[in-house]
This record gives structure tokens, sequence and C-alpha cells, in this order.
């Protein structure tokens, strides 16, 4: 399955017809990709299912539509649990960026995190899931992020990088972490639930 977000709605690409979220449902072959994105201007729907026969066949169709930017980032826990988030834009965030030409998923990821919150001795403990997301800037865009699990018990004050917008970095606890999850994006909770599940 591949769950890939427009302004927070959205198209989900999978093998099964199993409807849980009441989401209008498709076949992949059925509908063009502008129509796709012009049903999820609809204020009435909230996401769309694009059933497909060859999932692994259509995403590569599907993602012929646009300019993928590769992206990598961490959810970074300390020795307490905590969780490093980010306030960029008015809105919490993780820590994330564009991998560089010849550089990998890992290093980037670890780069991106040490330089948008001024933390040192990230190790990565595992993957997470990868997200994706549409947007817009020169034509269509498909941003795929690439999240790993960090750890660091680095202590010293952490630096925001006011320049990509970053307001504020701290750890944030459970209860915490509850009301950031009220003022962020659909992808940033989608990380978050899938590390609190393993």
């Amino acid at each position: 399955m591949y769950k890939v977000f427009v302004n927070d709605k959205p198209i989900i690409i999978t093998s099964s017809s199993k409807n849980e979220k009441n989401f209008p449902i498709y076949s992949f072959s059925e509908l063009e990709f502008d129509d796709v994105l012009l049903k999820l201007e609809e204020e009435t729907i909230f996401g769309v299912i694009l059933v497909s026969a060859n999932l692994e066949l259509d995403w590569q169709i599907f993602t012929k539509n646009l300019k993928v930017i590769p992206a990598a980032g961490g959810l970074v826990v300390n020795n307490q649990q905590s969780v490093l988030f980010i306030f960029r834009n008015g809105t919490w965030d993780l820590p994330k960026g564009w991998i560089e030409k010849g550089e990998s998923k890992e290093l980037a990821a670890v780069r991106e995190v040490e330089e948008e919150c001024g933390i040192t001795n990230l190790s990565i403990l595992k993957p997470l899931p990868t997200t994706y997301h549409i947007y817009k800037h020169k034509g269509l865009k498909l941003k795929e992020t690439h999240w790993f699990l960090m750890h660091s018990n680095d202590a010293s004050p952490l630096t925001p990088q006011v320049e990509e917008g970053i307001t504020k970095v701290t750890f944030l606890n459970t209860i915490e972490i509850k009301e950031a999850l009220s003022n962020t994006y659909a992808n940033i909770k989608l990380v978050y639930d899938a590390y609190k599940q393993a």
C-alpha cells in the first residue's frame, strides 16, 4: 500500500478493496491523475482509495506524473524517551531535508537533524516508514521522505536553524507530544504512530 498526502488528504493506492475510512473507491485504471487531484479539492472528500491490480506497476505509473524529490529525516529520542520536535512556520514537525547528490539516505537524515536542531551524538536505531506528499513548486512534486528512528544522549542546548524557518527545537514528553500532534502534518502523525507501535 502507498499513501500519498495532498494538503493532508490521502490518496491510498492499494491492492485491497477494504474501505475502513469511507473514502470513495475507484479502480486505479479508471481515473486520470488530474481527476484524482480534482476530487481531493472537493470539500466533502477527505481521501481517495485507488484499487490496483498490480501495485508496483501502478505506483510507477502514478509517480511518472510527478518529479520525485528524495528527502530524509529523523524521529530522535533521548535517554528520557522524549522525542525531538521542531516548530517551523507555525507548525510542529520532525527534522528532515533533501538528500544531496551522492549522499545515502542515512547520512542525509543524520546531517539534516544535526543542521536543523544543532544536536550531536546521533545514532540510527532502525528505519521508519517512508512518507509521501505532493506539493506545487514549478509544477507538481512528490516529496519522498525516508525516516529513521534515532537516539542521542546530547544534553547541550539545542539551536534551531532559523534560516529554514525553524523557531523552536525541543524534546517533548508524551503529554506535550499529544498537544503538538494536534498542530502537525498527517505524515508526521504517521511516522510517530509507527514509532509508538514498534
